[in-house]
């Protein structure tokens, strides 16, 4: 019994450790390649001239607007401001996501990476908090500047600031949003592996399937168009919610985490059992 004690330590010790490296061995591989470092700058650029753009545009034709969309940017400023240039940020994070698994399948780097870690679970778990972890850094930069580049352009109309209610709680969860929705990404390319197969499923559920299930009828139709998982992910980026919303902000971004906690199950499950 004794003996036994001092053993599990050194085990559990050289987990960590061995988690740590693949960890590191992900870091390096995303910063390693030039393509995955410039979509993300390009991708903070764009989304904050595309915020400047549409915030100016919206300020210019505000007499032209009509009443209800008028009423509509003054009760949540913070999500026209966020909304100008999430649908950008998040297709970009999307194709990044299927690109950081499935392009290790097409070019066979992936075998190498089962090799050397012949436990394949932990080899996922590494790539998604890495991942992760960027696509939430990169994902906080990005709402935060959008929201004091857009802020004060749209003062004039519908002042907003970062301490009014709700506002904190958007900015922040926008971050949040796009980093599970990365992960969301990712289970599905680890599940299809086909990089071009995976984006087009990804893309489906973004742009194709949400405008689909929004003309279905009645109640039912209504509840399932708000548990999809960006419709319900996107909900958090709202300073207030609004009128026919099934889902509060963080329920909604409980959905699209539940979404990509039962996808990367599954995707675990399958590295375990299929070949690489």
């Amino acid at each position: 019994m004794t003996a036994s004690a001092p053993a599990t330590a050194p085990v559990a010790d050289e987990r960590k450790a061995g988690f740590s490296r693949l960890m590191l061995s992900e870091w390096t591989k995303i910063r390693s390649v030039r393509s995955t470092v410039w979509s993300l700058a390009i991708l903070i650029v764009l989304t904050l001239i595309f915020t400047v753009v549409f915030m100016e545009m919206g300020v210019a034709n505000w007499d032209k607007s009509s009443a209800s969309q008028q009423a509509e940017m003054r009760l949540d400023p913070t999500g026209t401001i966020l909304g100008s240039g999430i649908l950008l940020s998040q297709l970009a994070v999307c194709v990044l996501g299927v690109m950081v698994i499935a392009s290790e399948y097409s070019t066979g780097m992936i075998r190498a990476s089962l090799l050397a870690v012949p436990r394949r679970v932990p080899v996922l778990a590494a790539k998604g908090a890495v991942f992760g972890l960027v696509v939430l850094v990169v994902g906080e930069v990005t709402s935060f500047a959008s929201f004091f580049i857009g802020a004060p352009i749209l003062h004039g109309k519908a002042p907003v600031s970062l301490g009014d209610t709700g506002v904190l709680r958007a900015v922040f969860g926008c971050g949040l949003y796009l980093a599970l929705l990365g992960l969301f990404a990712l289970a599905i390319g680890a599940i299809i592996r086909h990089t071009a197969a995976s984006i087009t499923g990804v893309i489906g559920f973004v742009l194709v399937l949400e405008p689909m299930a929004r003309m279905l009828p009645g109640s039912v139709g209504k509840h399932i168009h708000s548990y999809l998982p960006t419709e319900a992910g996107y909900l958090i980026t709202q300073q207030h919610s609004r009128a026919g919303d099934v889902l509060g902000p963080w329920q909604g971004l409980g959905v699209l985490a539940l979404w990509t906690a039962v996808l990367l199950v599954v995707a675990a499950a399958l590295l375990r059992r299929r070949d690489a």
